[in-house]
């Protein structure tokens, strides 16, 4: 019966499968810039009598693994033209992915012209977006990485889903293989409808990462701003767990949150997790010196740089440590057995390093709910990439927060000037304070944070809870630590009440953009006290 059915197929004669019917393959065109696994499921296909069509590279590895394949050229009687650029577009190839098995004319037709049917296709697509992810691509690769012939294969094929199958990810072929082993050749109405959905899902990405790097040649914010992401982990909950999540990343972005690194221990990832995660690993790159960060609802509340990492992670520590309690901690030096068991004296959420010595994942598995991280990842952010947030029905789309500063241009508007010491903690504060959700002040001390105030409505406030948290933090050692340390605003002082406040909390320098109405205010009030201020003519609102 099966295969009475396959001569009706290929003949016309009026057999055809209804509409939505299992689909018996007995013709596949495979066509695959990535190799991976093909080689498998074309001896798949072989072995269930299948006849293969293939073009060029990928009908050499069939032929070599044994396997009888004909040409693509050979099907169509045309063969390939412009150094490749054209070996699939023909009408041939076209009719015979496009005819409508239950038309009776369109089978008619393929019948008079000799064009057997194709049951399924297998395409899988240049590598555009590999390609243009190195830095030193040059426009003609580019150029030449721009697949046509693929994307038009699988759209037609997927547009004629009810009587063709495509397959355009590797990751398909075993069970695709599997059903069609199990069914004696055919392909379910429900697997090919699924497929269909991956094909134009690939096509529409790779469209879209061709746009994208085009636009981004020519403007900041193009007129269409065409974004396509696949999803890369299924998350165990979103912000609370009522709420599913799923982590997608940009196709075509060199790098994301979790490019580069691998799980070694622990549950699954939450949503909080990888934003937290994201925060960290964000501020730990403004440090070459051994340093820690401690994350938690997405706010640092403790960093530190120091000479080891085990000194950087406890003074990270000493600065809150009732908030470090079940927080995300990034460091970005290998973690020694020591510093291990130290570590597993707290709850930990997520710990992220470059690497774990010998004896350190021994000591830190111990708890099973630990996410322990391991962060192979070097490239540089790319400076094109956009910072985006989602609004009611729309997108906000910025560039990204990636300015270098230094001494050199900043500007001290006091009489007071800093100490090579100051300007020390007044960078590395900046550098924090940067990351912090404004309204943001952070007081810091010989290259450690020593008081943070986060996400408040009022800039007095947040110097009022930095304070706090330095007098719960350290207790009766809070005004020796204060005393001496730095403060950092992401923003200006609108007030001199401000500073004044940090001022009277024991610190000597201040560091904030400036540009307010009453900055003369304000840097009498410094120069009255003593202290040294710096405006670094740029601010650094989070939201």
């Amino acid at each position: 019966m099966t295969e009475r059915i396959v001569d009706q197929q290929v003949t016309g004669e009026g057999g055809a499968p209804p509409a939505g019917g299992p689909l018996v393959v007995r013709r596949a065109l495979i066509s695959v810039s990535d190799k991976t696994g093909v080689v498998d499921f074309a001896r798949g296909l072989r072995n269930l009598g299948v006849e293969l069509l293939s073009t060029g590279g990928t009908a050499a590895a069939i032929r070599e693994a044994g396997l009888d394949v004909t040409d693509v050229s050979e099907f169509t009687g045309a063969p390939e033209i412009l150094d490749g650029r054209v070996k699939t577009l023909h009408p041939r190839l076209h009719a015979a992915l496009l005819a409508k098995r239950d038309d009776p004319s369109h089978m008619a037709t393929l019948e008079a012209e000799g064009i057997q049917p194709i049951d399924l296709v297998c395409v899988n697509l240049y590598p555009f977006q590999r390609v243009v992810a190195k830095r030193d691509v040059t426009e003609a690769e580019a150029i030449e990485n721009i697949d046509i012939g693929g994307p038009t294969m699988v759209r037609a094929a997927a547009k004629n889903h009810r009587f063709v199958a495509v397959v355009v990810r590797p990751e398909s072929y075993d069970a695709v293989l599997a059903e069609l082993e199990a069914s004696g050749g055919t392909i379910s109405e429900e697997t090919r409808h699924w497929l269909a959905n991956e094909a134009f899902a690939e096509v529409a990405y790779y469209d879209a990462a061709i746009s994208r790097w085009f636009a981004l040649r020519y403007e900041a914010f193009p007129q269409d701003w065409v974004f396509a992401y696949e999803k890369f982990l299924d998350l165990s909950y979103g912000e609370n767990p009522h709420q599913k999540a799923a982590l997608y990343t940009e196709v075509g972005a060199r790098s994301h949150v979790l490019s580069r690194i691998s799980k070694l221990h622990g549950k699954a990832l939450s949503f909080n997790n990888v934003l937290d995660l994201d925060s960290a690993t964000k501020l730990l790159a403004e440090f070459d010196e051994p340093a820690a960060v401690i994350v938690k609802h997405n706010n640092p509340c403790g960093v530190a740089i120091a000479d080891d990492l085990a000194e950087a992670y406890e003074r990270a520590l000493a600065c809150d440590p009732v908030s470090a309690y079940g927080g995300v901690i990034a460091l970005n030096r290998p973690v020694t057995k020591a510093l291990a068991e130290r570590l597993h004296e707290n709850f930990i959420e997520v710990l992220v390093a470059p690497e774990f010595e010998e004896g350190a994942l021994d000591v830190l598995t111990r708890k099973e709910s630990i996410r322990i991280l391991h962060n192979t990842e070097q490239r540089e952010p790319e400076p094109r990439e956009r910072d985006i947030k989602r609004v009611r029905g729309g997108l906000l789309i910025q560039t990204p927060d990636l300015i270098e500063e230094d001494r050199d241009s900043m500007e001290v508007v006091t009489k007071e000037q800093p100490t090579d010491e100051q300007w020390r903690d007044l960078l590395f504060a900046w550098k924090v304070c940067k990351h912090v959700r404004s309204n943001a002040i952070v007081f810091a001390k010989d290259g450690a944070t020593v008081g943070i105030g986060a996400g408040q409505m009022s800039r007095v406030d947040s110097s009022r809870i930095a304070v706090m948290k330095a007098r719960d933090a350290f207790g009766e050692r809070a005004d020796e630590v204060l005393r001496g340390s730095v403060v950092a605003s992401d923003a200006f002082f609108p007030f001199p009440d401000g500073p004044l406040a940090a001022l009277d909390a024991g610190a000597t320098a201040v560091i904030q953009p400036g540009g307010a109405k009453r900055d003369a205010e304000v840097i009498a009030a410094c120069d009255e006290r003593g202290a040294a201020m710096v405006f670094t003519g740029r601010r650094h609102f989070r939201h």
